[in-house]
């Protein structure tokens, strides 16, 4: 079974952060869409299916399951679940994901739509002092949710320390700090943390976010009163290639 389907099953007998685990599975997934034909540069053309009520787009978490689909080759572009649905945002159109598997599923306009907006409302900056750390009391469904997002993470970071902490001002809230990270990466970072507080369900509590360096005084206090998570090494990388269509969810490839 592949992530998404372990999620959709979860969703079939779970409630509302069982769904938000299967969209949240949904944006971190490579996809391939399925396409009309071979992409020319940024422009694709996606193969659309009339479903009684509008029309679908087709996609799929491994090309096998395309071919599958199919019952022969296709032209298809590979992009992460985040990539495709900041392209198909706003043009009336849904998405048949993983037909004839376990996580075939169906998402209206609407779902898509949706989803494209939680995830493009990123984190706030605020410049807060910390003046007092503790032990986090954060609930077990949101470190669930943030162990994974930080799993996604390599090499952005060497580490990830979390406490409770008070504020010069008197607030008191949980603070995730990132140990070395990566010049740059602290956007990619901060967005993280932010997606595993929205599909967690638990919106309505606090997760500041912050950058350290190993060895300074506020990462020392939160590594003896916090908890800390090391970030996977990076994979080697792969020899350079022109980016596919859809790779960069900041630039989703334009719907002819």
């Amino acid at each position: 079974m592949s992530a998404l389907d372990a999620a959709h099953a979860a969703m079939g007998h779970g409630g509302e952060a069982e769904r938000l685990a299967f969209y949240a599975a949904l944006a971190d997934s490579q996809l391939f869409l399925l396409l009309e034909e071979e992409p020319e540069g940024e422009v694709i053309t996606p193969r659309a299916v009339d479903a009684g009520e509008g029309e679908i787009l087709l996609a799929f978490d491994s090309e096998d399951r395309l071919v599958t689909f199919t019952q022969g080759e296709a032209a298809f572009a590979a992009m992460s679940g985040r990539g495709l649905v900041a392209m198909m945002a706003g043009q009336g159109l849904g998405l048949g994901l993983n037909l004839e598997a376990p996580s075939a599923t169906v998402l209206p306009p609407e779902a898509i739509d949706w989803l494209a907006e939680t995830l493009g409302h990123g984190p706030e900056a605020a410049e807060e002092i910390p003046v007092e750390i503790s032990v986090p009391q954060m609930s077990a469904l949101l470190l669930r949710a943030l162990d994974g997002k930080l799993a996604s993470a390599a090499g952005l970071a060497k580490a990830a320390l979390l406490a409770q902490a008070t504020y010069r001002s008197g607030a008191r809230g949980h603070l995730l700090a990132f140990v070395d990270a990566v010049e740059g990466a602290e956007h990619a970072l901060a967005g993280a943390a932010n997606e595993a507080l929205k599909f967690s369900g638990l919106e309505a509590e606090a997760l500041d976010v912050a950058f350290l360096d190993e060895g300074s005084p506020l990462a020392l206090a939160m590594a003896r009163h916090g908890m800390r998570f090391d970030l996977p090494e990076p994979e080697t990388p792969e020899p350079w290639k022109p980016a596919a269509p859809g790779s960069d969810p900041n630039k989703p490839p334009k719907l002819r």
